[in-house]
């Protein structure tokens, strides 16, 4: 009986290490694709070491009236100040 219960649990146990997750994360990918760069108007474009803009300055930063929020449907969100504007007009 003790065999079996040794032979059973050893069984599980390489089924379980068998079953690791070897593939990166879906999250890493994500983190790793470099973002659309904007040129500025003197040309100069202030980067991060991971080569994403740096939002410290001003001509990375991205104007309020292009900023829209959505739904996971993608119609606008009407919560939000910018898109009931742009509803009016």
């Amino acid at each position: 009986m003790k065999r079996l219960l040794l032979a059973l649990v050893m069984i599980l146990t390489l089924a379980g290490a068998s079953m690791a997750q070897t593939t990166p994360a879906k999250n890493q990918d994500k983190k790793q694709e470099k973002k659309e760069v904007p040129a500025g108007k003197s040309g100069n474009v202030h980067l991060k070491k991971d080569g994403t803009p740096d939002k410290r300055y001003k001509e990375n930063k991205v104007h309020a009236d292009s900023v829209v929020h959505k739904k996971k449907d993608g119609t606008p969100d009407m919560r939000y100040k910018e898109n009931k504007k742009k509803k009016k007009s």
